[in-house]
């Protein structure tokens, strides 16, 4: 909305507005800002209408002390993601009315599971159906709005292979397949991650950092030319999402941060790897998500492995628990030891995603 304020000849220096660098600093403050002002009075609310975790007998012993700390914080993200797009993004760029459907389809499913857990007091949640079906149909929607209007006509089918100078592989109609299910899978991936305080909200920070550097080179056309990637018409629009999704994360992770004030819930949760994997596609640097995300990839990888191995050798078991931050939980490294060794993680490969860039 304030790049408007760049065509008005009212005041020196509103053509700062058009610059996408000078929003995205100013979407991150705002939603750090907002963040900082909301997270009290939101933590507030929640604690009134009782509406706190209920911690799993069977998970680390350490986790019980958890029990009744506020949850459905996803809320804070949201708001102050949303707000700050609203503000920051230009709204005749496609990309702004896409992530935020996502978002917004993502967050309501989330909200409905936590409120249905936690409101109506009912473990059971949403039926997983349901919530698969949601994430489904909203991947499927993102999928099929950016087959119509591909982000580069010339690769609507083509992903660039990382690391390699410009392979591209046409994966015809089972790209729409693929990349609807990276979607859904990266939307459970953060799921599963967030297990303990901050874990969730530091990694989203260094995907969106990674991701808004690929935004940005990929909405200019000299520097996708110089680097050898995909030009995207509009992507570097995306950067200001990213700075405010990261401005966001940042002021949810103030109180999210060991001994969390409140829970993400999958409010949070859901949307947040469901709107990375989506910006993946729209910048086309799909093949990067696995290294930008590695640390949600291994979580993952670590619960399908663990389910496998106890069905299929008798109930042995890979690892003490799973997701793997409670396999070192369980081995006897403290919980803040365990977060933030998996941000230093994802900062390295935030850095080594980066890095494709001119490693060709």
């Amino acid at each position: 909305m304030l790049y408007a304020l760049s065509s008005l000849k009212l005041f020196w220096g509103l053509h700062v507005f058009q610059y996408i660098t000078f929003r995205a600093g100013g979407a991150a403050i705002t939603a750090l800002g907002a963040s900082l002002l909301l997270g009290p009075r939101l933590i507030t609310a929640l604690q009134k209408r009782k509406v706190s975790q209920i911690q799993r007998q069977d998970g680390p012993q350490s986790h019980l002390s958890k029990h009744g700390t506020p949850t459905m914080g996803g809320l804070l993200i949201f708001v102050t993601l949303a707000g700050s797009v609203l503000l920051w993004m230009r709204w005749d760029n496609r990309f702004t009315w896409l992530l935020l459907g996502m978002s917004v389809a993502l967050a309501a499913v989330g909200f409905l599971d936590d409120y249905v857990k936690l409101v109506l007091k009912d473990p059971r949640g949403v039926a997983s159906r349901v919530k698969f079906a949601v994430q489904v149909a909203a991947a499927l929607a993102a999928v099929f709005y950016l087959a119509v209007r591909p982000p580069n006509g010339q690769f609507a089918t083509m992903v660039n292979v990382p690391y390699a100078k410009e392979i591209f592989l046409n994966l015809g109609p089972f790209y729409f397949m693929l990349t609807a299910l990276m979607i859904v899978g990266a939307s459970n991936a953060v799921n599963l991650t967030d297990g303990q305080d901050g874990l969730a909200a530091g990694s989203i920070i260094f995907c969106a950092i990674a991701y808004g550097v690929f935004a940005y080179v990929a909405g200019n056309a000299k520097f996708a030319s110089y680097l050898r990637i995909i030009h995207v018409e509009g992507a570097g629009e995306i950067t200001v999402f990213l700075a405010a999704l990261a401005g966001s994360c940042l002021g949810f992770l103030w109180f999210n941060s060991y001994p969390a004030q409140v829970f993400m819930g999958d409010t949070g949760s859901l949307f947040l790897g469901g709107i990375i994997a989506t910006i993946s596609l729209c910048v086309k640097q799909e093949f990067i998500l696995p290294v930008v995300g590695g640390v949600f990839v291994v979580e993952t990888l670590s619960v399908i492995l663990q389910m496998g191995s106890y069905k299929l050798r008798g109930g042995k078991r890979i690892f003490k628990m799973a997701p793997l931050h409670h396999h070192f939980e369980l081995s006897g490294v403290a919980e803040p030891k365990v977060t933030v060794r998996f941000w230093i993680a994802s900062i390295v490969l935030m850095l080594a995603a980066l890095a494709s860039l001119k490693i060709r």
